[in-house]
């Protein structure tokens, strides 16, 4: 993965977290999972399409600030690789353990959360490793 683009990282890492969870959103309904909550709203459920929204949108937004920020100041990505597990994982507390979801809805959705740990570290480390080059090629003097 270090070999592409910064670009195609992020959207790679967007699209994979994106397919992983939906492949668990599905296996948490064949257990019996129904999603199904109250919002302060009214009856609610989560769907395919909330998963892989929220699976990959804010992972596309915070490793496109990485990817901007990577070649210009190094300390992101070392920031990056606590930050995005910490929210990968804090989210469960302040999203999925409040709610009303039946067990295997809330595992599933534990588990959803827990899978961008991994995909964010790789792409952050990706990433990283293409700034250091695209870096250590610019500063070459001519």
């Amino acid at each position: 993965m270090s070999r592409l683009p910064r670009t195609a990282v992020v959207a790679l890492a967007a699209v994979t977290a994106a397919l992983v969870n939906l492949a668990l959103y599905g296996l948490g309904r064949a257990a019996g999972g129904t999603f199904r909550f109250t919002s302060p709203t009214g009856p609610a459920e989560v769907d395919a399409v909330t998963v892989a929204g929220f699976s990959a949108i804010p992972l596309l937004v915070g490793l496109s600030v990485v990817a901007l920020l990577a070649p210009v100041t190094a300390w992101i990505a070392r920031a990056a690789l606590v930050v995005g597990p910490v929210l990968a994982v804090g989210t469960i507390v302040l999203m999925t353990l409040p709610t009303d979801f039946d067990t295997m809805s809330k595992v599933t959705l534990a588990l959803c959360h827990v899978t961008l740990v991994p995909i964010t570290l790789a792409a952050v480390v990706a990433i990283a490793r293409r700034a250091r080059s695209t870096i250590a090629v610019t500063a070459v003097p001519t």
